[in-house]
């Protein structure tokens, strides 16, 4: 029977603790018998779309395929993902199954190595997040994160018969959408806040160097001579009141229903907006368009992320039953299909009923080749940023959302790689 029991906010605002090697130096045996009662923990990402109720009823026909295991569903709250797993580690009270944390060569000591499984190998954005030939997680579709979500009725009032395709054509429609009485762009102050100046920067920094992440972990290049005519366009952007002017304190939730009920023109967000505009209750017309590059730039990059990944974590005394359950998370064609619904998101071979918005968004998977896809913020697999830099970089996009000069965020992203890379 389905447990709805639920940590309640794992210790929200504890500081995350940097793992220490060999925590945990070999797998467990996980050698569950079929008759114990085994209970499960796994620590989730809780959204306005994938709430507790959602996470409960998903494996709700997996408890009942295997009336001995039981599985629970972990809310980290307001701490996150991320920094819990770090703390729970330390503490000794590691989750037997992590969703939405992909593996990182840190992390990968932490992880059991799911490399003899044919549903980890042979999964969405297996090889791209696969570290050292081993695979240490499973994921259930592509998450797509450079585009730009549009108010049709927005367009039309500003004279803007066709979505931009160039980085000058999306910075000359924001001055139309401005003159016609939209606020531009909608962002907020959490987490969010870097998501604007990724979505505008990634398809050319990446598209002009598919090697830009091993070239800023070597001192290759630098953040100001990469990114930062991004940074300034950006801050030139915020000058001309091109973002909310109340964006710090915005959260996403209030951001996304600002955006749905035809508060503004552009909101730049991941593919899982598609499922909360498929739940809106009369949401505004809304259209998508992929992150533009900028002139000379002929294959732009489009930022993509692996749909929950989950790992399975060393210190777990039920591996067998963990893995019992990531492989049906990852295989089961009607959980997959709920995951893949519920965020928007994609997987060959999977179709599920989409709004008129997420058949525009599978177009634009159609229309990418593999060869564009890039990791976005600290990036996955091989491609990883030093750790931190998604905070640091969401902290600078704050700032100059304040006002700071955008020179000022590039030298201190700049002072931030010098004294993070090894």
């Amino acid at each position: 029977m389905i447990s709805r029991r639920t940590l309640t906010a794992i210790g929200a605002g504890a500081a995350a603790v940097t793992l220490l090697a060999g925590c945990s130096s070999s797998a467990p045996s996980g050698g569950d018998s079929k008759d114990e009662k085994v209970e499960l923990r796994v620590l989730v990402n809780v959204t306005p779309n994938l709430t507790e109720d959602w996470w409960n009823e998903l494996v709700a026909p997996f408890e009942e395929a295997n009336p001995n295991i039981d599985v629970v569903i972990d809310n980290p709250g307001q701490e996150g993902v991320s920094a819990a797993v770090p703390r729970l580690l330390a503490a000794g009270q590691a989750p037997d199954v992590v969703q939405s944390v992909a593996p990182s060569p840190e992390l990968a000591e932490e992880l059991v190595d799911l490399s003899d499984y044919d549903w980890a190998t042979n999964g969405p954005l297996a090889d791209q997040y696969s570290i050292d030939g081993k695979y240490y997680m499973a994921g259930v579709g592509v998450q797509l994160q450079s585009l730009w979500f549009y108010n049709k009725d927005a367009f039309a009032a500003a004279g803007i018969d066709e979505v931009p395709t160039t980085v000058d054509e999306l910075t000359e429609d924001l001055g139309k959408l401005k003159d016609a009485g939209w606020t531009p762009i909608q962002t907020g102050g959490d987490w969010m806040s870097s998501h604007a100046l990724q979505t505008l920067a990634l398809p050319s920094v990446v598209g002009d160097n598919p090697d830009w992440y091993a070239d800023m972990n070597s001192g290759k290049t630098t953040f100001s001579k990469s990114y930062g005519d991004y940074t300034d366009l950006y801050a030139d952007w915020i000058a001309d009141g091109y973002t909310n002017a109340d964006a710090l304190g915005v959260k996403y939730v209030d951001a996304e229903q600002t955006f749905l009920s035809g508060g503004a023109a552009l909101y730049p967000m991941g593919s899982w907006f598609v499922g909360s505009e498929a739940k809106a209750t009369d949401p505004a017309p809304i259209g998508v368009f992929r992150g533009p590059a900028v002139d000379g730039v002929d294959d732009p990059a489009m930022g993509a992320n692996i749909a929950s990944p989950y790992v399975i974590m060393k210190e777990s005394k039920h591996a067998d039953a963990a893995a019992k359950l990531v492989e049906w998370l990852v295989t089961d064609e009607d959980a997959v299909m709920s995951q893949l619904e519920v965020d928007g998101n994609y997987r060959d071979g999977y179709e599920y009923d989409m709004t008129d918005l997420g058949k525009e968004l599978l177009q634009i998977v159609s229309d990418t080749p593999a060869s564009s896809y890039t990791p976005t913020g600290g990036g996955y697999g091989e491609k990883k940023l030093p750790d931190g830099y998604s905070g640091e970089i969401n902290t600078q996009t704050q700032a100059l959302l304040g006002g700071t000069p955008a020179a000022d965020v590039n030298s201190a992203m700049d002072a931030w790689f010098a004294a993070n890379i090894p």
